[in-house]
């Protein structure tokens, strides 16, 4: 039995496309992502394009992380706004430090409402200067990003020397690539941790098509490797992609689900019939944190011990997303280990099914325990409306 399924646009490229499209206004977007985050960018977008000169502009962005960074730094070149970017309670405990000190020594004119190093923001747009800079690279990918998208409208471009190991490169590899995409001259030294963007004033007209989100695919693969009763068709879907989650596809191997590739951009995840269940299985997410809750999960599904790496940026996600899966793995029976930067289960046992999930306004909490409800229905997923966040109509289809 085959189901075809259609998923999402990605959330990641859309809110790419939207900070590059205020800025070139020659870009138009199809397939936008309906995801929460991205509507919060675009209505603040709208807000900031509709704004005079003399007031200061109010705009509260919720729990959406990347509209936070992204619209940092936005705001910062945007000369004539003036404007005080402001959270939830949550948002307010996640850093931005790092990328308003790289902002600041550019130029901008930014300054913390409350904690130093946190939301709110007062920013007055300026005229930046980059030439060079150096920024930390082991935080967030998303900083970095933030200062690559407003580089081609800086009038020396800029150049970005990313200092220490750096984490989700392959967000900023997509970065790059959408930048390449729409005229931009961008290039990465991975040799040297160099990232150079030239200026540019004006791109062709052009229309891009966003391709489905392959984090929110993660979830029927998850689902797919506990079930293994049929065949499941994603539409949106091509091997060559932006996202650095289409490794979702490899790691599934592990689990017994091969990945076909279709025409007409779709793809066909198929359980392998003579699939072993292994002891122990171990993933570097040092590239593709956001497949960490889903990894986990379905290993605890299938009984499978498992030691996740490489996740230091989870800490600082909607919620500690390492605790968060210690905490709610516990009360199903599972015995789990972390660190700052790991997690590991080392029972991976579900003894208990009568368990109440809390998501912690996490969106990935709540889809990817929605694995092991496939399983176990007796679990019940608290704050499931949560899912607006990334991927609305996710209980519909999943």
């Amino acid at each position: 039995m085959k189901k075809i399924i259609h998923i999402p646009a990605s959330k990641s490229i859309s809110n790419r496309l939207l900070i590059l499209q205020y800025l070139f206004p020659e870009i138009r977007l199809k397939n936008l992502s309906t995801a929460k985050d991205t509507l919060v960018l675009q209505e603040a977008l709208q807000s900031l394009k509709k704004s005079t000169t003399n007031k200061t502009l109010f705009l509260n962005i919720g729990h959406a992380g990347t509209a936070m960074r992204f619209l940092t730094a936005l705001i910062s070149i945007l000369t004539e706004k003036k404007v005080i970017l402001d959270g939830s309670s949550r948002m307010q405990q996640r850093p931005i430090g790092t990328l308003v000190d790289v902002l600041q020594q550019m130029g901008a004119n930014i300054k913390y409402l409350k904690k130093k190093g946190y939301p709110p923001l007062l920013i007055e747009g300026s005229n930046l200067k980059g030439n060079k800079i150096e920024i930390s690279a082991d935080i967030s990918s998303q900083f970095i990003t933030a200062l690559l998208l407003i580089a081609p409208k800086l009038s020396d471009g800029l150049e970005i020397i990313l200092k220490g190991k750096t984490v989700s490169l392959p967000y900023i590899k997509m970065t790059i690539n959408i930048l390449q995409k729409i005229g931009v001259q961008a290039s990465l030294d991975e040799n040297e941790n160099k990232i150079h963007i030239s200026s540019l004033n004006n791109v062709d007209e052009q229309i891009i098509n966003i391709e489905g989100d392959w984090s929110s695919a993660s979830y029927f693969y998850g689902a797919l490797a506990l079930l293994r009763n049929r065949e499941i068709i994603l539409k949106n879907f091509n091997k060559k992609s932006w996202q650095g989650d289409q490794k979702v596809a490899d790691y599934f191997l592990q689990f017994g689900i091969k990945t076909e590739y279709l025409e007409n951009e779709k793809i066909k995840l198929i359980p392998d019939k003579h699939y072993k269940i292994p002891k122990f299985l171990n993933f570097d997410l040092i590239n593709s944190p956001d497949l960490a809750q889903t990894l986990a999960v379905t290993c605890l599904g299938m009984g499978i011990n498992c030691h996740l790496s490489g996740l230091q940026t989870l800490r600082i996600k909607e919620t500690d997303r390492i605790s968060a899966l210690a905490i709610e793995m516990k009360k199903l029976g599972a015995k789990t280990k972390t660190t700052d930067n790991s997690f590991e289960i080392t029972q991976a046992i579900v003894q208990q099914k009568n368990v109440k999930i809390n998501t912690y306004n996490d969106h990935r909490m709540a889809m990817s325990f929605a694995i092991l409800q496939k399983k176990y229905p007796q679990i019940k997923i608290l704050d499931k409306e949560v899912v607006v966040k990334s991927f609305p109509g996710f209980w519909e289809l999943f």
